[in-house]
């Protein structure tokens, strides 16, 4: 069955009861899975008092208890994989293998969190005068809320709830409601890990209604939002408007730099494989190919052939390598991307149109020829479209590389470390990746520069978003 959909707050399942709900919809197929209820302004405001009223005893919590519970998530989640991710599977559209990595990693986040809480340390600072003791503390911010996208639902609302709770922090969550059956999951587990009630909160909802509400609060101190870089910046200047903190994980439009001396037929191999996870609808996805001319031929040719063989269907059908798109309103934007391409005397190579049926299927897509002020050059395409272009040397492609306002992720191919290491130096961007993928572990920091963020997620950065800094001084 379905995952049973319902608000949550102040450790209480609350369904429908006459407010406005939503159809959640199965992208493959366009069968309806269940109805989600819309939070009214009373719901939010309960919300948020319930936060308040047990940010009071949270804040005074053991870093063990909050561990405890924290390792239980991780536990839960990993006894209940099978049936989460394939309701993921059902309401998100990814393949049914890549739901279970996305569930098996988030329970190694929440261990990590568990581990790192209780490592949240302050310090004594050296004296002037012998008399005079000086110490730092670290504190919990307070009450934050937490905004989550429908393409990563339990990966991307699992790191901002364990970091909120671990840090002694109280939260009011709005999920994706495309996608909410594994964000209703997570609220199931806590509760039956033993969080007290009003640590975590869940709502649903109209999008900017919501994070008005939350954000304009008094009560609310933090803010944190996963999304595209136009609605961070409104619910940045929201906040700032009310001098709340914020971190940002915003769009990206990843870099791919391939240089002739790599391995070539290995690169485009495992960059063809990765640019469909998730059909494309991943914010480190690579959607920029500069490949450099020697090396442009032979790995236009390998990367094309591995795409015409991905299988594309319902995720839950057996060999499916890329599901649909999330939902409908992604195909009209597929095909924004290659008109434009098409307009200015870009080469379609494989793809290029929707898949009639059913679901939202748009198949994987290779464009070539591009001036580097096209459309898929400029803009994230956030699907399954490759724009692959050839350049010259190191100082173009790094000029070309860093020419947008994004820096998220980039990825360079290379078997030359004076190579790697200038590359990896000059490019704008949080994340830098030579020769595999290795972002995004709990144990390392996630988060982008210029337009595409502001702090990290994960690593020892993890907890700095929801802490205060105080200085003690006494005689």
């Amino acid at each position: 069955m379905y995952q049973k959909l319902a608000l949550y707050i102040n450790g209480q399942f609350i369904e429908a009861e006459g407010r406005t709900t939503q159809e959640v919809v199965n992208p493959s197929n366009k069968e309806v899975l269940g109805h989600l209820p819309h939070a009214t302004n009373d719901d939010l405001e309960l919300a948020l008092v319930s936060a308040e009223r047990a940010f009071v005893s949270w804040k005074k919590s053991s870093p063990t208890e909050r561990s405890t519970i924290l390792r239980k998530v991780a536990q839960l989640t990993r006894d209940r994989a099978a049936l989460i991710a394939r309701n993921m599977t059902l309401d998100q559209g990814k393949p049914l293998a890549e739901s279970m990595g996305e569930l098996i990693s988030c329970a190694d986040h929440a261990d990590w969190h568990a581990e790192e809480c209780r490592r949240i340390y302050g310090r004594v600072i050296a004296p002037r005068n012998e008399n005079v003791r000086q110490f730092v503390l670290r504190e919990p911010i307070g009450v934050c809320v937490a905004f989550t996208p429908w393409n990563f639902p339990y990966n991307q609302a699992i790191r901002k709830v364990a970091a909120a709770i671990g840090a002694g922090c109280t939260l009011v969550l709005k999920g994706p409601e495309d996608s909410p059956s594994a964000v209703m999951a997570i609220a199931q587990m806590f509760h039956d890990a033993g969080l007290p009630p009003g640590v975590l909160n869940l709502v649903w909802g109209d999008p900017p209604k919501i994070s008005d509400y939350l954000i304009r609060s008094p009560i609310s101190r933090k803010v944190s939002f996963t999304g595209s870089v136009p609605v961070g910046k409104q619910l940045a200047s929201l906040a700032g408007a009310h001098m709340k903190r914020v971190s940002m994980e915003l769009g990206g439009h990843s870099p791919v730099i391939v240089f002739d001396d790599a391995d070539v037929e290995r690169a485009a191999k495992m960059l063809a494989k990765f640019k469909i996870r998730n059909a494309g609808q991943v914010c480190v996805s690579p959607t920029r190919f500069y490949v450099q001319k020697k090396a442009y031929d032979k790995f236009l040719s390998v990367f094309t052939d591995t795409l015409s063989n991905i299988k594309v269907g319902d995720g839950l059908d057996e060999g499916v390598e890329m599901g649909p798109l999330a939902h409908e309103r992604r195909i009209p934007a597929m095909e924004r991307f290659v008109d434009d391409a098409r307009s200015r005397g870009g080469k379609v190579l494989l793809g290029g149109d929707a898949v009639a049926g059913k679901g939202f299927f748009f198949p994987p897509t290779v464009i070539t020829d591009l001036p580097d002020d096209a459309m898929l050059m400029t803009q994230e395409p956030f699907g399954p479209v490759a724009p692959i272009v050839s350049f010259d040397n190191i100082d173009e492609v790094i000029a070309r590389a860093n020419s947008l306002p994004f820096g998220l992720s980039s990825y360079v191919f290379t078997n030359s470390l004076q190579i790697a290491t200038r590359v990896s130096n000059d490019l704008e961007a949080g994340m830098v990746n030579i020769n595999h993928f290795g972002s995004a572990l709990p144990e390392t920091p996630f988060g982008g520069i210029k337009d595409s963020g502001i702090g990290s997620e994960g690593g020892s950065e993890t907890f700095d978003g929801y802490l205060v800094t105080k200085f003690v001084t006494q005689i």
